[in-house]
């Protein structure tokens, strides 16, 4: 087991994670890799993972979400805001989710925004959503949205603003009304329902006006579409063809609006799981691009989108084959399979808890994120999805993938990264540098290797210090990330001059290695700058030359026949003062 850390409100918190677990090897080919991930689904078990059957390095970035979602409370919240006791109580309803998914290193979370024509902010457009105050139109007491966002800022987690499109709730309800009133000819009546017209023209304005509206007020990092199709209560009487203009024509507004504010918010939406027919599996009659007019693939390919999120709400032959053909159509985007894990509560479903682990597997071997619909099933630990979770799938953190293809510029180095003791349980740890965000690592080697996440204990640090608990024999390197996601080099911790008490006496030409030392199954010495550079290797020998290294402090490691390298110390080189010394 392996001391790692989660960051809140500026300070770093230790806790314990697992070794991660790795179900089966590379996929390539679309035939083969239909096989291969059905015979890995199907050998997936909880079994093989806690004996440690497989093992891989976890990965850097991936995209692990959840949908939080406001309508009628069903996440989040449970109390209304109708004082200062209940709006408090409120907030911790939400802080203790958000705290739930900090531990398990979820790091984005889609927060139903829009709900039904109705909002979790002050619109100067729609009402306030009923599920904050019990009453439609009327104000919580506080700033919901911009709670949210700092709540999940503070955790590293980015927070998408999730804007349900179409559907605009009961006929009579506050939303509704609101919308019949100011856009007559939006509105279309479906049963009970109001839906805004896919084909009416001013749909796609309107709809662009709203999420340009919370992309400017706030800092949000992204717009998540839901129900960006034709509703399932709509009789569509015009061409599949035109169908996908009208859908298309409204994606490429709200795209246009929220990319003219900020470049950087990220464009998403949920689309049907299946996007077609395969060749060999067919959709059953129910998918994305042919039944409801969606063609989120297409939309990847225009710059449109940014990521999916697929709801793949089903299991087996219903689920890997499509989840493949996502992937091999991300048109190098983001992809992150929305799990049914509803249908793991027996209210919902008679889905085991294999069968959502099996799905995580393949999809890690993919290369493809997941996200949990939705959060309360998470949460609470249904049939221990999120114990399973923690410990074997996600017990260590992820960056989300950074926006290359709008942006692939890496943001400049922090500078002057130092580590200071402030008491005798906490060091205060400070760098220089403009960037809008920086992610810690820290390790017992030095230089911290930034490309082994398991080194990762802070991301998404806004400002320039950071609390971290005291450590002894840990070094620390701070990297800069800009809004889209690139993150710089790292700049290492300065506090590394080894004690003299522990060097060892060379003279400059060669030095000796100790004793133990020689005993050691290696065939090469290697000499590095304290940055990671290597600027000499030599064959292992109980005395090495060092009479062509310049003055300085260098690492020095042993390189195994297995091509294993294993630290020995610091060797300070520094003939002025004829101490040449060397560290174990």
């Amino acid at each position: 087991m392996q001391n790692c850390f989660y960051t809140f409100e500026g300070k770093l918190i230790m806790m314990n994670h697992k070794p991660a677990f790795n179900v089966f090897s590379h996929i390539r080919s679309h035939a083969a890799a239909a096989f291969l991930v059905l015979a890995a689904a199907l050998t997936a078990t909880s079994t093989y993972a806690q004996n440690n059957a497989f093992s891989a390095k976890p990965p850097k970035h991936e995209l692990r979400g959840v949908w939080l979602t406001t309508v009628r409370g069903l996440d989040w919240p449970k109390t209304y805001s109708v004082d200062e006791a209940s709006r408090l109580q409120q907030q911790q309803e939400l802080i203790n989710i958000l705290d739930q998914l900090q531990r398990a290193n979820v790091n984005t979370v889609l927060l139903q925004t829009r709900v039904r024509a109705t909002a979790l902010f002050a619109s100067e457009y729609e009402p306030w959503a009923q599920c904050l105050s019990g009453e439609g139109g009327v104000s919580p007491g506080y700033d919901a949205l911009q709670f949210a966002i700092d709540e999940c800022h503070k955790r590293g987690m980015e927070l998408h603003a999730w804007m349900v499109a179409l559907p605009v709730g009961k006929w009579d309800d506050v939303g509704c009304q609101t919308l019949r009133r100011n856009y007559p000819s939006l509105v279309r009546k479906i049963g009970t329902l109001g839906f805004l017209s896919p084909e009416a023209e001013g749909t796609a304005d309107y709809l662009a006006t709203i999420c340009r509206e919370v992309t400017r007020k706030y800092d949000i990092d992204g717009i998540h579409l839901d129900y960006m199709r034709y509703p399932d209560e709509w009789k569509i009487t015009v061409s599949r063809e035109e169908g996908r203009r009208n859908i298309t024509r409204i994606v490429e507004a709200v795209s246009k609006a929220v990319k003219a504010e900020k470049p950087w918010v990220k464009m998403s939406c949920s689309p049907v799981g299946k996007y077609s027919d395969l060749s060999r599996y067919s959709s059953r009659n129910w998918n994305a691009r042919d039944k409801v007019c969606q063609e989120a693939q297409v939309w990847l390919r225009r710059g449109l989108m940014d990521q999916l999120y697929p709801m793949q709400y089903f299991r087996d032959d219903n689920f890997y084959p499509f989840a493949i053909d996502w992937k091999e159509n991300d048109c190098g985007r983001s992809i992150s399979s929305g799990l049914g894990i509803y249908f793991l509560d027996p209210s919902e479903g008679r889905w085991t808890l294999r069968d959502v682990t099996r799905q995580l597997h393949v999809l890690r071997q993919l290369g493809v994120g997941h996200t949990y619909f939705r959060s309360r099933f998470f949460t609470q630990n249904t049939k221990g999805l999120y114990d399973y979770v923690s410990t074997f799938i996600d017990n260590y953190p992820a960056l989300v993938p950074p926006m290359t293809w709008v942006s692939d510029k890496r943001p400049a180095r922090p500078t002057d990264v130092s580590c200071t003791q402030v008491s005798a349980t906490e060091q205060q740890l400070q760098w220089q540098g403009n960037a809008p965000y920086y992610n810690i690592y820290c390790s017992k080697d030095y230089p911290v290797d930034i490309t082994d996440v398991r080194n990762l204990v802070a991301q998404r640090v806004a400002g320039s210090r950071l609390s971290v608990p005291t450590k002894q024999h840990y070094y620390y390197a701070v990297t800069a990330m800009d809004r889209y996601g690139n993150e710089s080099g790292a700049t290492q911790s300065h506090d590394l001059e080894p004690h003299t008490s522990r060097l060892i006496e060379n003279d400059g030409l060669t030095m000796q290695l100790p004793e133990w030392e020689k005993v050691i199954d290696a065939r090469y010495i290697t000499l590095e700058t304290l940055q990671g550079g290597i600027v000499a290797t030599r064959l292992h020998r109980p005395e090495v030359s060092i009479a062509d290294i310049s003055d300085g402090m260098y690492i020095v490691r042993t390189l195994h026949k297995k091509g294993i390298a294993h630290r020995l110390g610091f060797l300070k080189i520094d003939r002025r003062s004829k101490k040449q010394q060397f560290t174990n």
